[in-house]
């Protein structure tokens, strides 16, 4: 566990070189765009679980998921990013930037979930496409839980 979270933290220290050179207010959009776009994605796997099933909509929806968690948005939390508007004022709870080990813990179970919800959307079998949707779910709502300012 301890090398996973020392390679998450080296991960968004590299990326956040690149980063640092966004204004505040370009990293908050950039991040919110990613996030909304994964909610996207989200609702249409969910669509698919509930609804008819469309085993090739689920794995379009489930690598785009997976690209997303596997970018390296933590570079896109710069300080300063804790206040402000992109899109919208930023919901970021202060806690993000300083509970390093919390957002470690979240980040990864998210990048392991969206990892595995590609693997299994491959498959085609639906419930188990189903079973892991909920696992991908409880890990974005781990984070929403902890650093999501509820609106």
């Amino acid at each position: 566990m301890k090398s996973k979270l020392l390679l998450a933290l080296l991960s968004i220290t590299l990326t956040g070189t690149a980063a640092a050179q966004l204004k505040p207010e370009d990293a908050i959009k950039f991040r919110q765009s990613g996030y909304t776009f994964m909610a996207w994605n989200m609702g249409r796997i969910k669509a698919n679980v509930e609804g008819q099933f469309n085993k090739e909509e689920v794995i379009k929806s489930a690598n785009a998921i997976q690209a997303i968690a596997n970018s390296g948005m933590g570079a896109l939390y710069l300080p300063g990013t804790d206040k402000g508007t992109g899109w919208e004022k930023t919901r970021v709870k202060p806690a993000f930037f300083t509970d390093k080990e919390g957002v470690a813990k979240v980040a990864i179970a998210f990048n392991k979930e969206a990892n595995e919800m590609a693997k299994v959307a491959a498959t085609g079998d639906a419930a188990a496409i189903k079973e892991q949707f909920g696992k991908l779910g409880a890990a974005c709502k781990a984070c929403h839980d902890d650093f999501k300012i509820k609106q």
